[in-house]
C-alpha cells in the first residue's frame, strides 16, 4: 500500500517519504518540515490515534489525513476528533485519494493566507504602527494602551477623518480579543428600519421579507469586539435597546422571545458633540453615560499640523505602487508649504486622497505643489487673514456677511453636504441654515 501510494503521490507531483511505523514517522518528521501526514489506524507499535494525538502536540499546524478499512469507521473518526482533517476508507481509487490531498491543499493555503493577513492587520493597528508624534495624538494613543487590555466600552470622539475606526482597531488588536471578530457597524449608514435587525438579527416571519433566521452582528462578535461608528446618528427607539443590551450583555433577535448571552466588549465613535445632543434631547442620557467609561479624543490634523509631513511621507510610500515606474516620491518644498497651510476640513482622509491624486498625476518622483487639488492649492499662506474684507469696502454689514458665507460653506464642506450637522457645528437652528443657504446661493 505504501508503494502503490507513493508511486500515485510523485506521479502527481508530490514529493512524499514513506516510513513502516509511527516512530519511523515521528523521527522522519523531527528531521525535516512536512505537509502531510497520510497514516493507516491500526499498525503495530503506536497506533495511527496515538500517533495523530502526539502529531498535535509536537506540530500542531501539521494536517493528518487517517486512512481506515471497511469496519474501522469508528476509529477514523476517533483519529478526526483527536485533531485529524479527513480519514480516507479502504479501498480507495488513486483520484479520490489525489483530491483529499487538494482540498487539504487549498485548506492549508486558505489558513497560510489568512495568518499572514491576521499578521499584518495586527501590525498595522498597533498603537506605534499610527503614524503621529503630536503631543495631541500621543495623549490619545497612551490612553488606548492603558484600556485596550480591559473590556471596558470605550467612547472615539473626533470629526469625520480623524481615524476612528483606526483606533478602534487597535483597541482591538491590543486586546485579548484579537484573535476573535472585529465587527464594525456605521449606524449612520444603515436605515433606521433595518438597523434593529441587522444589530441584533431576527427570526423567520418576524416581518415581511424574513424569510429564515438572521444572526445579528452584535452575536458575530461574540468573543471579540463590536464598533459602533457614527453612535450619534442611532434613532431614539433603538437606543433604548442598546442600552439594554450593554446592560444584560444579551441580544434578543427581532420576533423572538428568547435572549441569548454573548461576550461583547463596545466600541463606540461619534463625529457629534454627544453632551450637547443629549441637552437637545436628541441622545439618551443614560446611554450616553454608559458609553461613555472611557473617552479618547482624537484631535483635528489641523491641531497637529506637526504631524503632516510625517503622515504624507506615509501615504506617499502607501500610494508608490499605484507608479512603480516612479521610485522614490517624494514632496517639493512649496507642496509641503501648501500642505501645512491648508485648514484640512476633512482631516487625514482628505490628506491621504489629496496625495493620493498627486501620485496619480505627478510627471516625475517630486510631488509639485500644481499636482495637489485646488481646494489645498488655494489655502491661505499661515498668518495670513482667514476672510478678506470687501474690495472698495469698510462696511461692517458686508463684512459679516462675507465672513457668514465663508464659515457656512467650511461647515458644508467639513460635513459633506451634511446640514444637521452643519448646523450643530456653526450653532444655528436647522431652519436658520436653509434660509442663509437660500440667501447666500449656496444651494
Amino acid at each position: 500500500m505504501r508503494h502503490l501510494l507513493s508511486l500515485i503521490l510523485k506521479d502527481r507531483g508530490y514529493e512524499t517519504r514513506a516510513v513502516s511505523t509511527a516512530e519511523d514517522a515521528l523521527r522522519e518528521i523531527a528531521s525535516r518540515d512536512h505537509d502531510l501526514v497520510l497514516t493507516d489506524v491500526r499498525m503495530p507499535g503506536i497506533g495511527g490515534l496515538a500517533l495523530v494525538r502526539e502529531l498535535q502536540r509536537i506540530a500542531p499546524d501539521l494536517l493528518v489525513v487517517v486512512m481506515s478499512a471497511y469496519g474501522a469507521h469508528d476509529a477514523a473518526i476517533d483519529a478526526m476528533k483527536a485533531g485529524a482533517y479527513d480519514y480516507l476508507a479502504k479501498p480507495f481509487k488513486p483520484d479520490e485519494v489525489v483530491l483529499l490531498l487538494r482540498k487539504a491543499e487549498e485548506r492549508e493555503r486558505l489558513a497560510r493566507e489568512n495568518r499572514r493577513l491576521r499578521g499584518e492587520l495586527a501590525a498595522a493597528y498597533r498603537p506605534d504602527a499610527i503614524v503621529g508624534t503630536s503631543e495631541a495624538m500621543e495623549s490619545a494613543l497612551r490612553q488606548v494602551r492603558k484600556v485596550a487590555p480591559q473590556k471596558t466600552t470605550v467612547l472615539l470622539e473626533g470629526e469625520s477623518g480623524t481615524g476612528k475606526e483606526l483606533v478602534a482597531r487597535a483597541l482591538h488588536e491590543l486586546s485579548p480579543r484579537a484573535s476573535m471578530p472585529f465587527v464594525a457597524v456605521n449606524c449612520g449608514a444603515i436605515p433606521a428600519d433595518l438597523l434593529e435587525s441587522e444589530l441584533f438579527g431576527h427570526v423567520k416571519g418576524a416581518f415581511t421579507d424574513a424569510r429564515r433566521d438572521k444572526k445579528g452582528l452584535a452575536a458575530e462578535a461574540d468573543g471579540g469586539t463590536l464598533f459602533l461608528d457614527e453612535i450619534g446618528e442611532l434613532p431614539l427607539g433603538l437606543q433604548v435597546k442598546l442600552l439594554r443590551f450593554l446592560q444584560e450583555e444579551e441580544v434578543r433577535p427581532v420576533g423572538d422571545v428568547r435572549a441569548r448571552k454573548v461576550d461583547v466588549r463596545v466600541v463606540a465613535a461619534t463625529a457629534r458633540d454627544l453632551a450637547r445632543a443629549v441637552a437637545a434631547a436628541q441622545f439618551r442620557e443614560d446611554l450616553y453615560w454608559r458609553l461613555n467609561v472611557v473617552a479618547v479624543r482624537l484631535p483635528p490634523l489641523r491641531e497637529r499640523r506637526d504631524d503632516i509631513p510625517a503622515l504624507a511621507g506615509h501615504f506617499l510610500a502607501r500610494h508608490a505602487r499605484l507608479r512603480p515606474e516612479l521610485p522614490g516620491l517624494a514632496l517639493s518644498p512649496e507642496a509641503r508649504d501648501a500642505l501645512l497651510a491648508h485648514r484640512w476640513p476633512g482631516n487625514v482622509r482628505e490628506l491621504e486622497h489629496a496625495l493620493e491624486r498627486a501620485v496619480v498625476l505627478a510627471d516625475g518622483p517630486v510631488i509639485r505643489e500644481e499636482d495637489l487639488p485646488d481646494t489645498v492649492r488655494a489655502a491661505p499662506a499661515r498668518g495670513a487673514p482667514a476672510v478678506a474684507v470687501p474690495e472698495g469696502s469698510l462696511s461692517v454689514k458686508r463684512a459679516i456677511r462675507a465672513v457668514e458665507e465663508q464659515l457656512i460653506r467650511a461647515a458644508l464642506e467639513r460635513t459633506g453636504g451634511n446640514r444637521t450637522r452643519a448646523a450643530e457645528l456653526l450653532d444655528l437652528s436647522y431652519r436658520a441654515l436653509l434660509y442663509k443657504i437660500k440667501d447666500y446661493g449656496l444651494g
